[in-house]
C-alpha cells in the first residue's frame, strides 16, 4: 500500500491507497479522527477495509486529517482535536443522565473546524479532479460531528456520510439544514453501552436525519465508544457498491 503525509490546505494528512502509480482515484473517503487521537488514528480502519475488498485497490483512496489543535497542552502529547471540549458539561451530562446539553450545543471553534475541513476538501478535489458526490466523509466520535456539520453545509451532496460513535449537536442549525440534503445515504453505527455519548442521541440524530429524507442505514451493536468489525464490514460494502467495485 502507498503512504503519504502532505498538508492539504492548512491541515497535515495521511494519504493511503493501493493505486498504481501514476492512477487517479475515482472515490475518495475523508475519514476525521476523535478528539485527542493522534491524526492518523484511522489509517489502519481504512487498510482493513482495502484489504477486506481488494477490488477497492483500483478505484479508493483514503484521506485521514489531523485536527488543528495540538492536544499536548492538555496532557495528550501526540493527539489532535477539532475544537476544545467543554469536559465540565460532560461530567455534569454524565453524573445527571441529561444530554440535552449537548444535543443544543454549537461549539466554540466548530465553525473554524469546518471551514478547515472544506477547505482541504477543495485542495483535494482539485488535486484528484473528483466531483463532490465521489467524495465519502465521516469520521469517529468527535471527527464523525465534524462530517456531519461540514456535510449539511456543502451546497451538494457527499457520495455518502459515514458516522461511527457520532452524536447530535448543533439541533437547530441541523435540523434546518439537512433538508437540502435529501437523498445522501447515511451509514452510522452506535455502540449500546456507549458511556460517553449515549446512543439515545445518536438514535435523535438518526431520526433528525431520517425526517429530512436522507437514507440512513444504523447499525447498532454491544459494545461503547467504538468501531466494531461489522461497521468496517458496511463500510466496505458501501464503498463497493459506490465504486462499482462490490465484493
Amino acid at each position: 500500500m502507498n503512504l503519504n503525509r502532505k498538508k492539504l490546505g492548512s491541515l497535515e494528512c495521511v494519504l493511503l491507497d493501493a493505486l498504481p502509480a501514476g492512477t487517479r482515484p475515482q472515490l475518495e473517503v475523508v475519514l476525521c479522527h476523535g478528539v485527542n487521537a493522534p491524526g492518523d488514528d484511522l489509517v489502519p480502519l481504512g487498510a482493513e477495509i482495502l484489504e477486506r475488498n481488494s477490488k477497492l485497490a483500483a478505484s479508493v483512496q483514503f484521506c485521514f486529517p489531523a485536527g488543528p489543535i495540538d492536544s499536548a497542552a492538555y496532557g495528550m502529547p501526540g493527539g489532535r482535536a477539532w475544537w476544545e471540549i467543554d469536559w465540565g458539561m460532560f461530567e455534569k451530562m454524565m453524573l445527571t443522565g441529561d444530554y440535552s446539553p449537548l444535543r443544543k450545543a454549537a461549539p466554540p471553534g466548530l465553525k473554524a473546524a469546518r471551514e478547515a475541513l472544506q477547505s482541504m476538501l477543495d485542495v483535494l478535489r482539485a488535486q484528484t479532479g473528483l466531483a463532490t458526490n465521489r467524495v465519502v466523509l465521516g469520521g469517529f466520535s468527535q471527527g464523525a460531528m465534524l462530517a456531519t456539520d461540514l456535510a449539511l453545509h456543502l451546497s451538494e451532496n457527499v457520495g455518502a456520510l459515514c458516522l461511527f460513535s457520532g452524536t447530535l449537536i448543533n439541533e437547530t442549525q441541523w435540523r434546518s439544514l439537512a433538508g437540502a440534503r435529501k437523498g445522501m445515504p447515511v451509514f452510522q453505527s452506535h455502540g449500546r453501552q456507549d458511556p460517553l455519548l449515549p446512543i439515545s442521541n445518536a438514535e435523535a440524530l438518526r431520526d433528525l436525519l431520517i425526517q429530512a429524507g436522507l437514507a440512513v442505514e444504523f447499525l447498532p451493536f454491544n459494545g461503547q465508544h467504538g468501531i466494531p468489525a461489522e461497521a468496517c464490514t458496511r463500510l466496505s460494502n458501501l464503498l463497493g457498491k459506490l465504486s462499482g467495485a462490490a465484493s
